[in-house]
Parts: structure tokens; C-alpha cells; sequence
């Protein structure tokens, strides 16, 4: 404890941190991603080498998924209802049809409501245009909520605070 009191470190619980990791975007192996997704899928393609020079398994398919779309996409969800919290599990309805499932969620203190990260599936692909033009419900407890869905970071989505 007395080792980083000179540089202002404190502890920190692990709820906090699970907090934080949401509200920045930050995917959680087990929860957010899988050996069932791909980096496309999970909006991490910017971590992948897709240059033709490099071959690993699955390079082919991630090329399609980049040059062709994806028919499930992770995407972050904002409750309206300040009061209300998620978890995981909770289904995801767009415009009144189930497409998915919470993934994660906590509430974001410094956002000031409930985050949750969840896969919405379609048939026909999931783009950022067919994520923006969806209205969004979250089911909790029974009851349906209207969410504010996002493919980017609620807080610090440029990376300015990261970078500084």
C-alpha cells in the first residue's frame, strides 16, 4: 500500500475495474470475445496483419470478412434509464426483433448508466449503417429499456487520455 502512495496510486476493486474496461471498450476474453469470434466480428481488426505477405489460419477468412461485412457484430450499449443496471445475458431487440445478447455490462460511473457490450446478429450483415439506423431495446428483468447503441468507446473514444 505504501509503495505507490508517492505517485497517487490507490487500490482499486475488481468491480471498478470491470467498470472502467466497459466504458472504455476494452473486451473481456470469455465474455466479449471467444474462439468463436473473429477480431472482424469483435471490432479488433485493427490489431490483425491482413497484408497478402502474411498467412496464418483463418487469414483468408478474416480478408473476407474485411472486404465483404460480417453478420454479427460486437456493439456497446448505453441504457437510457440511469436507474437500471445490466450484468450479461440480457437480449438485445432491434427495432422490436431479438438479434443478440449482452455479453457484459456493468454500470460506468464516469458515463453515469448501465454499459453493456453485446453481439446483434443479422442474416444480411451487420455494418456501422445497419448498427446507427436500428432503435434498441435491452430486456431486463422482463422489461424492455431503450438503449443508445455505439461500434465506439463511450468514454475517451479518440485515445486523447490514453495518449497523454
Amino acid at each position: 500500500e505504501q509503495a505507490g502512495k508517492a505517485v497517487d496510486l490507490a487500490q482499486c476493486g475488481y468491480h471498478a475495474l470491470d467498470s472502467l474496461r466497459i466504458e472504455k471498450g476494452y473486451r473481456h476474453w470469455g465474455h466479449d470475445i471467444t474462439d468463436e469470434d473473429t477480431p472482424i466480428e469483435a471490432g479488433l481488426g485493427f490489431a490483425v496483419n491482413l497484408s497478402k505477405e502474411m498467412h496464418y489460419n483463418g487469414c483468408e477468412r478474416l480478408m473476407r470478412q474485411k472486404e465483404f461485412g460480417v453478420s454479427k457484430r460486437l456493439v456497446t450499449f448505453l441504457l437510457e434509464d440511469t436507474n437500471r443496471l445490466l450484468y450479461h445475458n440480457e437480449p438485445i431487440f432491434r427495432d422490436g426483433e431479438i438479434v443478440g445478447y449482452i455479453t457484459s455490462g456493468m454500470f460506468g460511473h464516469t458515463i453515469g448508466a448501465a454499459i453493456g457490450m453485446g453481439y446483434v446478429n443479422h442474416v444480411d450483415g451487420v455494418s456501422a449503417d445497419f448498427v446507427s439506423a436500428g432503435t434498441y431495446e435491452l430486456e431486463v428483468a422482463g422489461e424492455r429499456l431503450s438503449a443508445r447503441a455505439t461500434l465506439r468507446p463511450l468514454y475517451d473514444p479518440e485515445n486523447e487520455r490514453i495518449k497523454s
